[in-house]
This record gives structure tokens, sequence and C-alpha cells, in this order.
């Protein structure tokens, strides 16, 4: 379906003025007794009513898809006020659905709460939606998702996309209702990209299957992630006239049935690095004692007693608590 604009039709003003000097004119009329304006007079005041259903008004950003006996009229997509064939009906099939999002035109008959998509959606009766369209950028925030990583960890994760309508008959025609639409093809895509990534950096794992492993994650990676998540999206989204401007992760977190284990094992992945940054340290102090103490021939000890020095300086350097002195009043041999 091609959009068409429609740009003659910002004459709401002049019509009305028209219509409010027929009714003067018609009522003067009757009042005066004139018998062929008396006649029209009368059909005028019956049937003249009907021209005001073709009044609109229209507020900046916001759009009317106009339909006359079932075939597309054109898009009124300009604030102002307009007069159209009142025969015309403004057709929105999304009108009544409310996602969990901002910027929603609702101010009309029954409202549908939708809060995410599929099973697990929970429709709510609520009061008056428009036939308006919002051209605006509204921001789609759908529940959280719980998806296997590439190593197969449950993670759960949620994400933030921006976007807005930029082809009205596209949206109203080609699909049937837009908003779900979006909502269903970013759970999709969402699933799609998240089980390319770990969600921290892992050995061997290609994230972007070029055949190289790489240091891509979800948690070290979120720029990333979040534009292929986007681009996703508007790939799956373009037939529905909709342009996905950005997508962010809000959450992300294992879920609770591995998070105790995934906290022990990162606090024990500390543990070993720390632990070995002291070894390190403490092997090159140890080193550099034996050269100046050799250098400086302060004392000159055997291999034996070299052997118990090290033992000895590598046990206060790399334990957890203070060492305890030990005073030898005898000889060294």
């Amino acid at each position: 379906m091609t959009e068409k604009i429609l740009t003659t039709k910002r004459n709401g003003m002049a019509v009305l003025m028209l219509m409010l000097i027929l009714y003067i004119v018609s009522i003067a009329a009757l009042i005066m007794g004139i018998p062929v304006l008396s006649g029209l007079g009368i059909v005028w005041l019956v049937a003249g009513w009907i021209l005001f259903c073709g009044f609109k008004v229209l507020k900046p950003q916001e759009a009317l898809v106009l339909t006359l006996f079932g075939k597309y009229k054109g898009t009124i997509n300009q604030d102002g006020f307009y007069w159209v064939n009142p025969f015309c009906t403004a057709v929105n099939p999304a009108a009544g659905t409310k996602l969990r999002q901002s910027g929603d035109v609702g101010d009309g008959a029954p409202l549908k709460v939708s809060s995410g998509s599929g099973a697990d959606s929970v429709n709510v009766q609520m009061s008056a939606y428009s036939k308006k369209l919002s051209l605006k950028m509204m921001t789609l925030s759908n529940n959280k998702q719980k998806i296997n990583d590439c190593l197969g960890n449950p993670i759960e994760i949620g994400i933030a996309v921006i976007w807005r309508v930029v082809d009205t008959a596209k949206a109203v025609f080609d699909v049937d209702n837009y908003k779900e639409y979006l909502s269903l093809q970013c759970d999709t895509a969402l699933r799609n990209i998240v089980r390319l990534y770990p969600y921290d950096v892992a050995e061997n794992v290609d994230t972007t299957g070029d055949g190289i492993a790489d240091e891509g994650s979800l948690r070290g990676s979120s720029d990333l992630v979040a534009k292929r998540i986007r681009d996703e999206i508007q790939e799956r989204v373009k037939n529905a006239g909709l342009e996905v401007i950005e997508a962010r992760i809000t959450y992300l977190a294992y879920a609770p049935e591995i998070a105790a284990a995934m906290l022990q094992r990162q606090q024990a992945s500390a543990i070993v690095d720390a632990r070995k940054l002291i070894v390190d340290g403490a092997v090159g102090m140890v080193e550099m004692a034996l050269e100046q103490l050799s250098e400086k021939q302060v004392v000159e000890l055997d291999e034996e007693r070299k052997a118990a020095m090290v033992s000895n300086l590598l046990v206060v350097l790399c334990g957890n608590h203070d060492a305890q002195p030990v005073v030898n009043s005898g000889s060294i041999y």
C-alpha cells in the first residue's frame, strides 16, 4: 500500500463559516416566509448537520488515515482544522492497543492495554480511544525475557525501543495491528541476538560470525549488542511502515536459579586473579632481595639457606595475615 498525503483539505474554518451563514439564511427565510427559500431552509436545517461530521482537528505529530466506503482516500498528517467528506472513515486498527510505552493517543472509546505479547499478554478494558495515529517518537519497554546465552546460561534481559510511524498506509493496511506486531518482533529479535553472545567474556566464542574468537559479551559490549538488536528489529518492521530509532538494554542479570552459583564463580575468579598478582609481586621482591644481599655482600648464604630464606619471604609476602616474628637468639647454624 502506497501512502497518499492529502494537502488540500485544510479548509475547515471556511466551510464552518459557510455552513453557519447558510443556517442563518435558512432561519431568516423561514421567519420571512419566502416560499422557495423556506423549503430549502427546512431541508438544510434537517440534513445540514451531516456535514458537521466532516470536521477534523489535528494536533502536531498526529495523522488520520481516511477511507471512503472501504477505499483508501489518503492521509492527513499536518496540524490544523480540516473538513473532509463526512462519509469518510478514519482507520486505525491499533487505536485500542496500549503497550508498555509512552506517547499513545487515547481519547475515544474502550481502550485495550496490552503488557507484552503472546500467551503472557494481559488485556484491560479502559475508557476511550481515538482513530488518530501518533507520529511522535515513542518508547516501547516489553517485559523482561529469560533467554539462554551462547553458553546455555539462562539470563534475564529487557530492552527499551524508541520508534515511530513513518508510513501510515503500511502501518494501517499492511499489518493487522502495528503495535502488537512491533512488540512481537522486538521479542523475536532480542532472542535471536542474545543467543549469539555470552553473558561475560568467554574463550573460543565467535559472536560476529567471522569464524574468529572475540571478546564480545552482553555485559561488556552492550552498545554493539543494542545496535545489532536495533538493526534486527528494523529489518523485521520496515514492511509495517515503522522506523526503529534506537534500542537499549535496560535490564541484564543471570536468572535467579543460577545467580548464586555465578556469583561464587565470579568471586573465585577474582580471588585467583588477586593471588596471581600477589605471587608475581612476591617473587619479584624475593629475587630483588637476594640480588641486593649478594651485591652488597651483607651475608653469604649457601643454597640451603637461600631456599629457607625464599620460603620464609614468600610465606610473609603471600600470607593472608600479618607475620608473627620469631627471634633466633642462637647461632644461625
